[in-house]
């Protein structure tokens, strides 16, 4: 990869999208908030039950949208706790399709590996973050975010205790 690619990759990486979403969802709030209020201020019924909608809905996305970011910022962060430590899970070697994913029968055996390190520390958030990238790597992404859910949630509370 050239150093330009490179430069470009890291500018227009995923932080980068998820703060151009997040500036983009504050932008409609505040111009749907207007139409609202408006709506909300008509005196007619219907007008106003719209008005609510209108308000409502924006404000649910950007809920999601900043539990989305912090997850994601979490998720970060134990990354660069392991990496810290040395520990970070490296998948690297596994044999890849020529898409870029990793093979499926590598990503299943990988996965099969790190589900049985965690029987051995299940509340060990390290073996929690290592099988959320095994059932990432396997095409299970659902699954995946509750692992690294357990993962960001066990540590926390690690963290309180240390």
């Amino acid at each position: 990869m050239s150093e330009e690619t490179g430069r470009r990759s890291r500018l227009f990486g995923p932080r980068f999208y998820a703060l151009l979403i997040a500036v983009v969802l504050l932008v409609y709030l505040v111009m749907m908030g207007s139409r609202a209020v408006t709506m909300l201020l008509s005196g007619r019924p219907l007008v106003i039950v719209l008005g609510v909608a209108v308000l409502v809905l924006p404000v649910l996305g950007a809920v999601l949208v900043a539990d989305q970011i912090r997850f994601g910022v979490r998720t970060q962060r134990l990354a660069g706790r392991l990496a810290d430590e040395g520990t970070l899970p490296d998948h690297s070697h596994l044999p890849l399709r020529p898409s870029g994913r990793v093979r499926r029968e590598a990503a299943d055996e990988w996965f099969e590996r790190k589900r049985v390190e965690l029987e051995r520390e299940p509340g060990d958030w390290r073996a929690w973050f290592a099988l959320a990238q095994a059932y990432d790597l396997a095409g299970d992404r659902n699954r995946g975010r509750q692992a690294m859910r357990k993962a960001i949630d066990l540590e926390q509370r690690e963290h309180v205790r240390g």
